[in-house]
């Protein structure tokens, strides 16, 4: 029976919510020597590690194997912030979006790159002055996949009922990614990784399911849901930038695989976006097989543990559980 708004979540493990933000993590860097590149350029999926193979022509060079990029710095920024003021706080959390885009806030040595366009308009405007929740570009061609990156942090911390975390994960988009589009697919995903944590057998269709009846109360526009709900989208499938498309390249890459490290490789083969796909599919695949899922050289490759470490106990202390 599927778990309604009144029902409890069922209790997480350690196993599922470290695997999910480490799964994320580990996505990200190992997609990061690959983007930009179309997918026929992409070495077969076994040798897609966090160092290339000898000739291939490495994205950002001068980043060392096993870095996270703005993906997972952000996410930890929003990690950080629902830590510091339990609970979503829009003005705390673009404070902190500012500060990693400035000073390095969650970045690996305090480097940031590769921050995308739109990402960095809406800070310029949040720098300005702006109120978070308008700063946020709010027109159709502002449909980047820079929100749906980073919110996996939300559902891994929220313990309240599916319709307000519908509502926190569409609010947390706004600073800057603020059109309905954005968010009900930052909901949506949301709510996939709530039905993984729950063991569910089919958590895509359930989450889908669950938006539905979530939709009309909280007044999501219809059509825009449609968008991100259509499954045609799951013919065309590329690895862009575009945030339905980031989407359901990260659904494909989780369902066409069964271990975490064939789902992020899958994710990076698509292509062009390589280290955001595989860190949305990352954070599904990793709360899906757990942290032992993960394969151990990536978890010791991955660079920041200084960074994660505290933040991953501060999460896991949220939900008072023992390892």
């Amino acid at each position: 029976m599927p778990i309604t708004n009144e029902q409890a979540q069922p209790p997480l493990s350690f196993e599922r919510i470290a695997g999910g933000l480490t799964g994320l993590l580990i996505g990200d860097a190992l997609g990061v020597p690959y983007e930009f590149h179309a997918a026929e350029s992409i070495p077969s999926e076994a040798l897609i590690e966090f160092t290339p193979p000898n000739g291939f022509h490495r994205s950002h060079r001068s980043v060392l194997p096993g870095t996270w990029s703005d993906d997972g710095a952000q996410a930890l920024v929003l990690l950080d912030s629902l830590l510091v003021r339990e609970g979503l706080d829009l003005e705390h959390f673009s404070k902190g979006l500012l500060r990693w885009m400035s000073q390095g806030f969650c970045a690996v040595d305090g480097k940031v790159f590769d921050v995308g366009i739109q990402t960095s308009r809406a800070l310029g405007r949040l720098a300005a002055g702006v109120a978070p929740a308008q700063a946020g570009p709010a027109g159709e061609r502002d449909n980047g996949n820079g929100s749906l990156m980073r919110v996996l942090p939300l559902a891994l911390w929220h313990q309240g009922s599916d319709h307000e975390l519908v509502m926190l994960s569409s609010e947390q988009s706004l600073p800057t990614h603020g059109h309905m589009r954005s968010r009900i697919a930052c909901a949506l995903y949301c709510l996939w990784v709530r039905c993984v944590l729950a063991g569910g057998s089919h958590p895509w269709d359930e989450a889908t399911s669950r938006l539905r009846l979530i939709a009309p109360p909280l007044e999501l526009d219809p059509q825009e849901m449609e968008q991100v709900l259509d499954p045609a989208n799951a013919e065309c499938v590329q690895g862009s930038g575009y945030v339905v498309d980031s989407l359901w390249s990260a659904r494909a890459a989780v369902l066409e695989t069964s271990t975490f490290d064939a789902c992020v490789r899958r994710a990076v083969s698509l292509g062009n976006d390589t280290d955001t796909t595989a860190a949305i599919a990352g954070g599904v695949a990793g709360a899906l097989y757990g942290l032992s899922g993960i394969p151990r050289s990536w978890r010791e490759g991955l660079r920041g543990n200084d960074i994660l470490a505290p933040l991953l106990n501060g999460l896991i202390s949220h939900h008072s559980i023992r390892r």
